[in-house]
């Protein structure tokens, strides 16, 4: 059996309202043993204190702290077309995880090591992309728009765009938070819970690959701890 059947994976757009409503109602149904979200510690600590880095902080920071402020402003201006600031979905998981007293867990890369690894890009994807996201602050109608399909274009067309860039956020990242899932279920299961149930919230482009991850990785089976 492989570990898909241990883990509800939930992908969400990170500024749609709609995701965070599914989110909560996907948790309560569930009772999960579990939470898990595609959050880092220095992400999870910033989303909890709504800290906001200021240009000047990220000029002191160098090309790294140039490309996060970028980054950063592009979903900002997003969460405000589609009425919620990134991370709602996340916050909402974390509150949730808090108030049922359910273990949270946090199963994304380290986000230093994803800018180091997107500062390594090749120079024409890094210019692309920092071209492109400019045009994110030109005000952006999507009324009666299936907004989640898409997303999930807009996700097929950057894997084409940006070979490197997709492998480092996307296929790279699937693979460490699919390994954190098997861990938290290997856990749960040494610890006395036979059937152990998990709700992972990742964006929505995370989802499929590691679902599929997981449906490739064979349980283990342990005696459990006393």
């Amino acid at each position: 059996m492989s570990y898909l059947r241990y883990v509800k994976v939930i992908g969400t757009m990170h500024v749609s309202p709609e995701s965070r409503e599914n989110v909560r109602e996907l948790i309560l149904r569930e009772k999960p043993h579990g939470i898990a979200v595609e959050l880092d510690r220095p992400r999870f600590l910033s989303i909890k204190s709504k800290q906001r880095m200021n240009f000047g902080d990220a000029l002191k920071l160098g090309r790294r702290g140039f490309f996060a402020y970028i980054l950063a402003r592009v979903e900002e201006k997003l969460g405000e077309e589609f009425g919620m600031m990134p991370g709602g979905e996340m916050l909402e998981a974390i509150n949730l995880a808090e108030r049922l007293g359910i273990p949270l867990f946090l199963i994304d890369e380290d986000i230093n090591l994803i800018m180091t690894k997107i500062l390594n890009a090749p120079v024409r994807e890094k210019l692309m992309l920092l071209f492109e996201s400019l045009a994110v602050f030109v005000p952006v109608k999507l009324e009666g728009s299936d907004v989640m399909r898409e997303y999930k274009a807009m996700m097929m067309q950057f894997k084409r765009r940006y070979p490197y860039l997709y492998r480092v956020l996307v296929e790279e990242r699937n693979e460490i938070m699919a390994k954190n899932l098997v861990s938290i279920v290997d856990s749960l299961k040494m610890h006395g819970v036979k059937k152990p149930r998990v709700v992972a919230v990742v964006g929505l482009g995370h989802k499929a690959g590691i679902e599929r991850i997981l449906n490739s990785e064979k349980e283990k089976r342990f005696i459990p701890t006393l």
